[in-house]
């Protein structure tokens, strides 16, 4: 039977992780992100990843797995046996639930196998959550926060049971007794609970900080020619913060004694603690503590009684780099955390980076003292990579067609038929040689990244990336001026999203250096401020000393802050000054273009109109003189010619009568009158 926990509490930043009850098969992992990632430990490979929606305010303090189904409730006969099978069902489905604490007092169940949030713990606590703990038999959930309170949680209903005040402090850790009827807290001391009547019934003092880790030790006591009561005998182990003591107390009914009976000692402070429970008295109990240094402590020992003496560690394990190829000196790896597995005699080793941690199987051997395991974590990580790579079957493509590659995002290369790149590694490789090296096998790939370039010469937005990284780790100015001097938001978005997450501490810096300088790049640094506080938040707000590191960029708003109002104002008042000469303006220009008229249209006018009939009417009168003189002119002649003809032919009278009438008859009687 095996016990595993996270060191829970503490001032320190630690990231809080946990394994999966009944074997280890899965690790629940809260990296400086926020983010909840839980692995296969087989595999090593990411089952779920899990974003809480408030994981920028309420980061993850402790996590605790729910126990893989609890024990069979006493056999009864009659209907009894139903409920039995109901409640065995009900605390099988919560094997997959994982209880979240969080920084604002609450808690979050997460299912691994439907891959979502099942519920939300609310109203219990008030502040940050130190630890919680599953009860193994009625499902039950305990937790304890800074607000000094303890909380029994009832997972079906989601709602507070009991609620009692644990210490005069804030209550750091919690641990439930083999048999689930009593209850372990530390605060300023540590208290043994009896859960039925939430009395305490012993009281332990000796660490002067806060306690951080509470694990029982054995199932039954070493004299087991005494009655068992569940309790009596039994001992736990207990480790705080910033101690390097490892203490070990036994719960005595007939003693008044309160002190450890014997301390285990480290190198540094313990961040996560495993061990195999006892279950008779000749079994030694093993105990693997992984401290704040990288280290990891494997104790083994009989629990008999008093030992004034510190115990030492019977081996060290340590994990570090080669030293060789590119690095000249090995570097250590820090351990994250270690377990037992079922068979007791192999470990789980959990290292490298939080993000991406390394989960490998070691088998135990304490004949040695100290062991140092050689690992590059670069080649495991890439051997990864290439073994999920080399399942997928590479289609057949064009010549023209441009395949993506691994690496860096956005590079490209184009890809030959697989044989001949194949016939060229095995013409390389012959028998008795050394393995390839990458440069051979990215020549046999035709991989060429230097000579890809973007239309324009300009750089990609992953070099632009690289170029800042390198630029922020050797401080040199031609660099961080070429990355720096970009005004694209777009690029400087990606260029933010692309960085790693240990240069933005760096890169703020450098902005706030430069934010002091020129006003025309203190402009230019404000964009990739904003780009940085808004792509990398959540990060940032997981830093505990981020208030001292940006001390100055504080002041340094502050300061600009301060002259903003009065800038506002005198804007304001500028703006209303131009607003109003310039409508001055525009109604002037307006005046002086309608004085003077482009298009003018007009009727006919009276005047016009009397001259033109006056000249048409001066026309028809002179025309009509001339015609009535012309037609007095002929009357007169035709008169004449009738009187001569009377002359000649007078003996024809009856004519000349008749002409005399013609020409009267002839005559006009208006002519007549106008020349009378």
């Amino acid at each position: 039977m095996a016990a595993a926990g996270a060191v829970c509490g503490g001032d320190a930043p630690r990231a809080p992780c946990a394994f999966s009850p009944g074997g280890c098969r899965s690790l629940a992992l809260c990296g400086p992100d926020g983010r909840l990632r839980v692995w296969d430990t087989p595999s090593s490979r990411l089952q779920h990843e899990y974003v809480p929606s408030a994981h920028l305010s309420a980061a993850c303090t402790c996590l605790a797995w729910a126990p893989p189904g609890g024990r069979q409730p006493p056999s009864k006969e009659g209907p009894q046996r139903k409920k039995r099978k109901s409640e065995a069902a009900e605390a099988g489905e919560q094997f997959d639930l994982l209880a979240i604490g969080t920084a604002v007092g609450s808690i979050l169940l997460y299912s691994t196998v439907k891959g979502e949030l099942q519920s939300k713990l609310d109203g219990g606590h008030d502040n940050r959550i130190n630890c919680v703990r599953w009860h193994q038999d009625n499902g039950c959930l305990y937790s304890c926060s800074e607000d000094k309170h303890i909380v029994e949680w009832n997972t079906q209903t989601c709602k507070v049971k009991c609620k009692w005040k644990g210490d005069n402090s804030s209550v750091s850790c919690l641990c439930i007794s083999p048999d689930g009827k009593m209850l372990l807290s530390a605060g300023r001391t540590i208290k043994l609970w009896d859960l039925e009547t939430k009395e305490v019934y012993r009281n332990f003092t000796g660490h002067a900080t806060a306690v951080s880790a509470l694990l029982f030790t054995t199932v039954r006591p070493p004299n087991e020619s005494q009655p068992f009561d569940g309790i009596t005998g039994l001992y736990f182990l207990s480790g705080a913060t910033r101690d390097r003591l490892l203490s070990v107390w036994q719960i005595r009914s007939d003693r008044k004694d309160k002190n450890a009976v014997m301390s285990f000692t480290v190198t540094d402070e313990p961040i996560f603690v495993d061990l195999t429970m006892s279950e008779s008295k000749e079994e030694p109990v093993k105990l693997a503590v992984v401290c704040r240094d990288g280290q990891l402590h494997l104790f083994e020992h009989i629990l008999n009684g008093y030992c004034k003496k510190p115990l030492t560690s019977n081996c060290t394990i340590q994990i570090a780099t080669s030293g060789k190829d590119s690095d000249a000196t090995p570097k250590p790896v820090p351990i994250l955390a270690a377990a037992f597995c079922s068979n007791k005699q192999s470990l789980l080793l959990v290292y490298g980076n939080t993000l991406q941690p390394i989960i490998e199987r070691v088998s135990l051997n304490t004949t040695e003292s100290h062991i140092c395991l050689i690992r590059d974590v670069q080649k495991t990580m890439a051997l990864q990579t290439e073994m999920s790579v080399t399942k997928v079957k590479t289609p057949v493509v064009n010549k023209e067609a441009k395949v993506l590659v691994p690496g860096i995002p956005g590079h490209s290369a184009t890809i030959k038929s697989q044989s001949s790149g194949m016939q060229k590694m095995e013409s390389k490789r012959k028998p008795g040689d050394k393995e390839d090296s990458i440069e051979d096998r990215l020549g046999a790939m035709d991989i060429d990244t230097v000579k890809i370039k973007t239309k324009g010469g300009l750089p990609q937005t992953d070099s632009f990336a690289v170029l800042l990284v390198q630029g922020l780790e050797s401080n040199d100015p031609n660099i961080l001026n070429k990355v720096l001097q970009t005004r694209k938001d777009a690029l400087i978005k990606n260029t933010i999203t692309k960085i790693p997450v240990h240069a933005v501490i760096p890169l703020l810096h450098e902005i706030t250096k430069r934010l002091q300088g020129h006003p025309y790049s203190a402009s230019q640094m404000v964009r990739w401020l904003k780009s940085v506080f808004t792509i990398h938040a959540s990060y940032l707000s997981t830093l505990p000393d981020l208030v001292p590191q940006l001390g100055m960029l504080y002041q340094l708003m502050e300061s600009r802050v301060k002259t903003l109002q009065k800038l506002s104002r005198l804007h304001g008042k500028l703006y209303l000054i131009i607003t109003q000469v310039a409508a001055l303006e525009k109604i002037q220009d307006a005046t002086d273009i309608n004085q003077t008229a482009k298009l003018v249209y007009e009727e006919e006018s009276s005047e016009d109109g009397s001259e033109d009939e006056m000249i048409a009417d001066k026309d028809s009168d002179e025309n009509w003189d001339e015609d009535e003189e012309k037609g007095e002119q002929s009357d007169e002649e035709k008169g004449e010619q009738s009187d001569e003809e009377k002359g000649e032919q007078s003996d024809e009278q009856e004519m000349a009568a008749e002409k005399e009438i013609n020409g009267e008859s002839d005559l006009d009687p208006e002519n007549e009158s106008e020349e009378e």
